[in-house]
């Protein structure tokens, strides 16, 4: 009886350490202490507390903005910036000027003048994510953004005028990646929205080749701990997907794995997105998204809810997507199918094909049909546009007869 217990206390310590990693999220969900730089204005600036690093305390520099007018409590934004980029003032405006609070910081150690912080975390070079020998968890690169992350939530639902319950999280390439990792740990978010980041990275990524020659156990132990697919599986909230075609570090294989692994999603991809932090936080439907879920916006058609066929019509083989005419969405304009005959190329090569489908309008549903390209194999997917120029997808799918 002892042996059995002591065997599920052990079983229970394991399942709990893999959906948490090596994050403390009780710490973490305590609001941290900040300093201000800036105390009055809506656009200001900040350092909170960080994680300890190489025994030394931290802080993490970080961009604050409201609107010019508070009434009552308003939804915030955690903006979470990639690869090579910073806290970034005019993505915190952005979302200042559509009507949140919203805090954007620093995950490399630097400050408002991109110079190394003395009491700064780790920078953010490839070195520093993918330690070539077995390190301290708590050394590594994931492991202080993470935390940072969390406790930027936990410093904006401690201010009076924030509503703790319409939070939001959206992140840009390897800030889209901590979104897929933020999104399984912390279920006070409301909604997440990555931006080309994803998880199985040792699968295939533009750091393959580097996971595979670190050292066997580290190697393992790193994916365990820092790929976001063992954590979005855990994500509750809704979670958009936005990603294009040929992205050069997140292919769309990977890429449907991790999604596949969100219940509740969407998704836009489009053909030859470009990839930077500019062209990840323009999208229109990362705005409309975040809105119809915490401030009843219209919500972005879904494929996986309204339904499209491939059936054969007339001796041929057709895709027809019915769409209702309903007012709880915007209208669609178009619907579009998207094909690539260039499977032997990696998906960052391959050359898209598209054309419009056709519309035949009914009494209560509207039908977009058109007939699949002749060429097999190829990888399909499907896109419709709204009147705001919102653009939602499909999965991608293999046609193979």
């Amino acid at each position: 009886m002892l042996r059995n217990l002591i065997l599920l206390f052990f079983l229970s310590s394991s399942l709990h350490a893999a959906d948490t990693g090596p994050w403390n999220l009780d710490d973490l969900r305590k609001p941290p202490k900040v300093e201000w730089i800036d105390k009055e204005g809506p656009v200001r600036s900040l350092y909170y507390e960080g994680e300890s690093y190489q025994g030394k305390p931290t802080r993490v520099f970080a961009w604050y903005a409201e609107p010019a007018k508070i009434d009552g409590t308003l939804p915030a934004m955690v903006l979470v910036h990639g690869g090579g980029g910073t806290a970034f003032k005019e993505w915190a405006e952005l979302w200042a000027k559509r009507g949140y609070v919203a805090i954007a910081m620093d995950l490399a150690g630097v400050g408002a003048d991109k110079k190394r912080l003395p009491d700064g975390g780790p920078g953010q070079g490839d070195d520093t994510k993918f330690a070539k020998q077995k390190t301290e968890l708590k050394e590594m690169w994931t492991y202080h953004a993470i935390a940072n992350v969390i406790r930027a939530h936990s410093l904006l639902r401690s201010l009076a005028h924030v509503d703790p319950e319409r939070i939001g999280l959206t992140g840009i390439s390897w800030g889209g990646y901590l979104t897929c990792i933020v999104a399984g740990l912390d279920d006070r978010f409301k909604v997440a929205v990555p931006v080309y980041g994803c998880g199985f990275l040792g699968d295939n990524s533009v750091w393959v080749d580097r996971i595979k020659k670190l050292p066997d156990g580290w190697r393992e132990e790193w994916l365990k701990n820092f790929d976001p697919s063992e954590y979005v599986k855990n994500a509750k909230m809704p979670m958009l997907f936005v990603n294009g075609t040929n992205d050069f570090a997140y292919p769309l294989d990977s890429y449907q794995k991790t999604y596949r692994l969100v219940k509740d999603r969407n998704l836009s991809i489009t053909v030859n997105m470009p990839h930077g932090h500019p062209q990840g936080w323009a999208p229109v439907e990362i705005g409309l998204f975040v809105d119809q879920v915490v401030s009843k916006g219209k919500p972005l058609f879904n494929f996986s809810t309204r339904g499209f066929a491939v059936n054969d019509k007339s001796g041929e083989l057709a895709v027809t997507v019915p769409v209702t005419q309903q007012t709880d969405y915007t209208a669609i304009e178009s619907v579009k199918l998207h094909w690539t005959s260039d499977l032997k190329e990696p998906w960052q090569k391959r050359k898209w094909q598209t054309v419009p489908l056709n519309k035949m309008i009914g009494n209560a549903t509207d039908f977009y049909s058109v007939n699949m390209p002749k060429e097999r194999p190829i990888v399909y997917f499907l896109t419709a546009t709204d009147g705001r120029k919102a653009t939602v997808s499909t999965e991608h799918a293999l046609l193979e007869k």
